[in-house]
């Protein structure tokens, strides 16, 4: 399984990202994804996820309305839209295989500031 995370930046607040991962070595549509983040001397929060056949998805209640998670399983990869961001979204953000922690797969993550 190789994940590779990618779109990390510096951004102003209120700004937008899009955060990709290209997905290899595994049967990319029959499993869900998560992204989550981690900024230093905090702990690793969820922040989304999405099913198999990106019908069902969930957000942290401090994302919701601001990030947005798809898929396309066509080209094994998946993506976090992110708007509206804040100075307290600065985080390492991880893409995962699987629906929710613990995460046996994850990819080596992208920084995103916001500053």
């Amino acid at each position: 399984v190789q994940l590779v995370e990618s779109g990390g930046d510096l951004v102003r607040p209120g700004g937008s990202l899009r955060l990709s991962c290209a997905a290899s070595g595994y049967t990319y549509n029959r499993n869900c994804m998560a992204w989550f983040r981690q900024a230093p001397g905090k702990e690793r929060e969820g922040v989304a996820r999405i099913a198999t056949g990106s019908g069902n998805t969930y957000y942290a209640d401090s994302v919701r309305g601001r990030f947005t998670i798809s898929r396309d399983n066509a080209k094994n990869t998946l993506y976090l839209q992110l708007n509206n961001l804040k100075i307290e979204d600065t985080a390492m953000y991880y893409c995962a295989k699987g629906w929710e922690d613990p995460y046996v797969d994850r990819g080596r993550g992208t920084q995103v500031t916001v500053s």
